[in-house]
């Protein structure tokens, strides 16, 4: 496969805070790379850097095999997080400005209806709720039906609905060949959506890999939990192992299959409890648990760190 997106050892300080502290990775085409991190990491600085909006201070980045600032404008889109279109122009007038910036667009029409705004395609931007103006906007970024998609938080204030339509438009993107790079702090999106994630943490990539190799390596075991008085002991010799956590008694590494056995070996053990639930591990897990260490080891490194300097 082509990677379309390289970054090697990327450095960006900004009033000496490193923003981005020697990054690399690569995207392929078609891909969908997910980045996460916590507000302040980087990611917002590592987007800039790829579309070439940012020069990093040390280290080199590539978008279709040109450096980002001399790439073919026409070839990429990005949609940042804070965008402010004229808000006296309808969605379609807004949509026919961005389209009439590049000599080949796709029909205004097609876009409109893909981001679902076909019907108040005709409404002024400032009448449109906050969720209808963010669809215009990513309706702005397909305008050019560009190869590689930059997409800092795409789903930003909009409703559940709408999140979900513009992430089968994204999958189906990427499914015809367009390479995207998004960023999000909505875990579930980045599960979903995403063939590859990395944690950005502190101006750093601590991790990439797919969401079920993170969560395989990093999330944690399955675990039943039961809302109950009993302690520990009331399971001693059962083979279960076993925490209490509050009026919870937590039983570790149950698969559902298992469920059933744990409840008879709960009720033989004349166990009373008020509710049971099982979870699983996810992206969330990962995240919480990954970027946790990332700030043990600031901290330990440096006790009087602050982690507010990237962007």
């Amino acid at each position: 496969m082509q990677n379309l997106l390289v970054a090697e050892d990327l450095r960006r300080e900004y009033d000496g805070a490193l923003a981005l502290d020697g990054v690399s990775l690569s995207v392929e085409r078609g891909e969908v790379f997910a980045l996460i991190g916590p507000n302040g990491a980087g990611k917002t600085t590592l987007v800039r850097a790829l579309t070439g909006t940012t020069e990093p201070d040390g280290g080199r980045a590539s978008v279709l095999g040109s450096p980002p600032a001399e790439v073919d404008r026409s070839r990429i889109a990005l949609l940042p997080q804070s965008f402010s279109p004229p808000r006296r122009l309808t969605a379609r007038e807004l949509l026919e400005y961005y389209a009439g910036l590049y000599d080949d667009s796709r029909p205004v029409g097609e876009v409109l209806a893909e981001v679902g705004m076909a019907d108040d395609a005709d409404t002024w931007y400032e009448k449109l709720s906050g969720g209808q103006q963010r669809r215009v906007c990513v309706g702005t970024a397909l305008v050019n039906d560009p190869e590689v998609l930059f997409l800092d938080e795409p789903t930003t204030g909009i409703d559940p609905a709408g999140r979900r339509d513009l992430r089968t438009l994204i999958a189906r993107l990427a499914a015809g060949g367009t390479t995207v790079f998004l960023t999000t702090h909505d875990m579930a999106e980045a599960e979903r959506l995403a063939d590859r994630v990395g944690l950005l943490a502190d101006g750093r990539l601590v991790e990439v890999g797919s969401p079920s190799e993170l969560v395989r390596e990093h999330g944690g075991e399955s675990r039943l939990i039961v809302e109950t008085d009993a302690g520990t002991d009331a399971l001693a010799g059962s083979g279960y192992r076993v925490s209490a956590d509050d009026r919870r008694l937590v039983v570790h590494g149950i698969r559902p299959r298992e469920i059933g056995e744990a409840v008879a070996a709960l009720e033989r053990a004349g166990i009373e409890y008020e509710s049971l639930t099982w979870t699983e591990s996810g992206l969330e897990d990962v995240y919480l648990a990954l970027a946790g260490e990332r700030d043990a080891e600031t901290h330990a490194r440096n006790p009087l760190a602050e982690t507010g300097g990237a962007r």
